[in-house]
């Protein structure tokens, strides 16, 4: 049994150990990073559990994090700014995409990627921003996202694509 909810304080230890597992030392959030993140906008943090058969969460799979802001295009600046969330935003900015090393290609990328689009469709954002490397485009593409070319993001010293989903009322999203 599997469950989505939004990060709490006590959540980070475990957040920052799958991000240090997910993503190399250039590019993870800082545990400070982390924590600002869930202090100032946990509600923008979706974290997918494994639960028994009581509801009891077990363990944390897999997780999406990002801001919401009016700016069109994600900047490296969010990653450490949490001041630039704007909850009234027009959109979701995706800052990272983790599953736990042993429970990835089982689809809870994709579980918790699926609620992401719904929630910020029901918030009224305008869409969902992130970047990603050329190697998962197709995995962003299969939600609808549409890569915008290479970012100017320099986040760890990677070369970036933006991927953006916009929500229009003949997209049926």
């Amino acid at each position: 049994m599997i469950k989505i909810r939004f990060a709490q304080p006590d959540d980070v230890q475990k957040i920052i150990e799958i991000e240090k597992k997910c993503f190399s030392s250039e590019e993870a959030a800082s545990p400070a990073s982390i924590e600002r993140r869930v202090s100032r906008y946990p509600n923008h943090f979706w974290l997918l559990f494994d639960c028994d058969d009581d509801g009891a969460e077990k363990t944390l799979l897999s997780f999406i994090n990002g801001l919401v802001t009016d700016q069109k295009d994600l900047c490296d600046e969010m990653y450490e700014n949490d001041m630039l969330h704007d909850e009234g935003g027009d959109w979701q900015m995706i800052f990272g995409v983790a599953t736990a090393p042993s429970a990835q290609h089982r689809g809870f990328a994709s579980l918790v990627m699926n609620k992401v689009v719904a929630d910020a469709c029901r918030d009224g954002r305008k869409g969902i921003v992130l970047t990603c490397k050329e190697k998962l485009r197709s995995f962003y593409e299969q939600f609808g996202f549409k890569s915008e070319g290479v970012s100017n993001s320099t986040h760890g010293g990677a070369v970036w694509l933006q991927m953006r989903l916009t929500f229009t009322a003949d997209s049926g999203i």
